[in-house]
């Protein structure tokens, strides 16, 4: 039996230059039940519209004009200035290649989805965020700070190394 999932508690930031996308993304997200969407087309504006609105998760592209998706996430990190450092984060990119891909992770996303999106993997993401949410953590004198970018199970490293780890703040999803 799977799982059912109520995404209505959900706040979805969807955050790409072009309207149609936000619209196709949006449209998504209301199938899957989120009824709490706030759009951007910049990722200076979608910092600005994260204050007002408090997202859960930001889905954002990379390439955009007026801040693209890397300005946006590291805006989004910083501790200090942000309104939102534990949110999730998934950059929707039609740039997929291994290097952009590291280079989105080293940043502090959460999950990476490449264009043209489906419908079936971007709930798979949002899932993925649901189930094994990934501590954050904070590498030392501060040259990241995010999920953390391993995905391996268990906590086998104990020595003078190791990461400090942040519970991120719950999401509003609930699970039946």
């Amino acid at each position: 039996m799977s799982k059912q999932y109520d995404f209505s508690y959900l706040r979805v930031l969807v955050v790409d230059d072009s309207r149609f996308m936000t619209r196709v993304v949006s449209q998504m997200l209301e199938a899957f039940g989120v009824r709490n969407i706030a759009t951007a087309y910049s990722g200076y504006d979608a910092f600005h519209r994260a204050k007002e609105f408090g997202p859960d998760i930001v889905i954002s592209d990379w390439d955009m004009d007026g801040g693209g998706g890397p300005e946006l996430v590291s805006l989004l990190r910083d501790r200090d200035e942000s309104p939102c450092p534990y949110v999730g984060i998934i950059m929707l990119t039609g740039y997929a290649e291994r290097r952009r891909v590291l280079q989105a992770r080293n940043m502090g996303i959460t999950e990476f989805l490449a264009k043209p999106v489906s419908a079936k993997a971007l709930l798979a993401r949002l899932i993925n965020m649901v189930e094994q949410p990934r501590p954050f953590i904070r590498v030392r004198d501060n040259r990241y700070f995010g999920p953390d970018r391993r995905r391996v199970v268990g906590d086998r490293y104990k020595g003078p190394e190791r990461r400090t780890k942040y519970k991120p703040k719950p999401t509003r999803v609930g699970v039946s």
